[in-house]
């Protein structure tokens, strides 16, 4: 039997998650496949309703949809509801269940790259979906402090209740971090000319991530780079919170050589 799966989001056009799972597919030879569905903002419970109808067996969700999508399901999961977004559903049993894969792709990622959280000062810039699972696996690894960056704090605030919010301002006035994550779209395909931050800025931490991968070296990583400082793209994590929605969505367990293997071929590809 055939399954379909696929990501919603409001633009999907660059999107190497199709790639992703089918590369996963060819390797656990399933009869599968994975679809882009564009949605509209004003549409997105209707369309999210049809999809359902239609038969697909699990659906990821990305920007803007990572917390609108939880008004409509029937159930979160623990790791979700703390987050307080989901990336990622599930229909069985004619329920919907929503999960949040980001935070354990997010953690694989960071393992990989041997970057410690345990009492380090944390700065996460961005507050959306992706921000939240990425503070929530911060908070639950012991990190010393974390700081959210905003441009609106007032708004942020109304979204996250257990962090410390500053704006951009009082960014520039911090003298040392170590570890710093850039969860905005902010020098994402086409308009790879912006940064969130300046060098001066990024030269006080130890380490910088991008949740960005596309491009390869945002002109945020390039700043990190170019201070000494260890850099790290958002790929790996795109393949391990993949992995983790199809275990979710297939019942099954997936070895960590995969993942690998998966993203290995990726960078290869220069994707």
């Amino acid at each position: 039997m055939s399954y379909t799966f696929g990501l919603i989001g409001e633009k999907l056009g660059h999107s190497v998650s199709p790639i992703i799972h089918s590369k996963l597919y060819k390797i656990l030879k399933m009869d599968a496949r994975y679809d882009l569905f564009e949605i509209k903002k004003e549409n997105l419970e209707i369309d999210f309703k049809d999809l359902k109808e239609k038969g697909i067996k699990g659906l990821n969700v990305t920007i803007p949809y990572k917390v609108d999508i939880m008004k409509y399901l029937d159930d979160v999961s623990i790791q979700a509801s703390e987050i307080g977004a989901v990336n990622t559903v599930c229909f069985q049993d004619n329920k919907i269940i929503g999960h949040n894969t980001d935070y354990y792709g997010f953690a694989r990622m960071l393992a990989k790259n041997d970057i410690p959280v345990k009492n380090k000062r944390i700065v996460v810039l961005g507050a959306g979906g992706a921000a939240k699972a990425v503070i929530q696996f911060f908070i639950d690894s012991n990190a010393s402090e974390v700081l959210l960056v905003s441009r609106d704090v007032k708004k942020a605030a109304q979204n996250f209740k257990n962090v410390k919010i500053i704006n951009y301002d009082e960014l520039s006035l911090l003298k040392q971090g170590d570890v710093i994550v850039n969860c905005t779209p902010c020098g994402m395909y086409p308009k790879i000319e912006n940064s969130p931050i300046d060098e001066s800025c990024i030269g006080r931490f130890s380490s910088a991530v991008d949740l960005i991968y596309n491009p390869k070296e945002t002109l945020f990583l390039k700043f990190a780079r170019e201070k000494g400082i260890k850099s790290v793209n958002g790929l790996y994590m795109l393949v391990g919170q993949a992995i983790v929605a199809e275990e979710l969505w297939n019942d099954i367990t997936i070895d960590e050589t995969i993942v690998d293997k998966i993203y290995n071929e990726l960078l290869k590809e220069q994707l």
